[in-house]
């Protein structure tokens, strides 16, 4: 009974002691805003905060050239790319944490480095249309740190049975 009671005592201070506490007495926030700016997660920014503020200014910004391809027509099987170029016109560089489509169809691909302010640069789709007979429209969302955080491309077109 006695290890039993032990086990619960020690298990329960292990999981109520923080050991977390700011080295310099501050609070929490106070220790995380001065990160050295010359590590990478110093140019991640969420722009909305805990106290209801947003910082619209100084964040990474993506201008596409278009968000929308319409392929037009195209026959089963057929495969559809598109390159979607844009430009960081935002303060600090752009990162692009993912691009996913709703189905795997439709394949992203994007860039993986950081993307300085006025540089340009292009996420492809492939859209492979086996399978995917008639109206057809792709979303593909891409996540970065932008304000607002995710940006939505669509790909589409009709696609015909082959041979028709």
């Amino acid at each position: 009974m006695k290890q039993i009671l032990f086990l619960f005592l020690g298990t329960f201070l292990g999981l109520t002691a923080c050991g977390n506490e700011p080295k310099n007495g501050g609070d929490a926030i106070e220790e995380i805003q001065t990160v050295d700016p010359n590590t990478p997660s110093s140019i991640i920014r969420n722009p909305a905060t805990a106290n209801g503020t947003s910082d619209t200014l100084n964040v990474a910004k993506m201008e596409f050239e278009e968000t929308s391809y319409d392929f037009g027509t195209a026959y089963e099987g057929d495969i559809i790319e598109k390159v979607f170029k844009f430009k960081n016109t935002g303060r600090i560089p752009l990162i692009i944490s993912e691009a996913r489509s709703t189905c795997g169809c439709t394949v992203p691909s994007w860039p993986k480095e950081p993307i300085q302010p006025g540089a340009e640069n292009e996420i492809k789709i492939v859209f492979n249309t086996e399978n995917k007979l008639g109206s057809q429209t792709k979303p593909i969302t891409i996540s970065a740190n932008t304000w607002p955080g995710t940006t939505v491309l669509k790909v589409k077109g009709k696609v015909l049975e082959k041979g028709k």
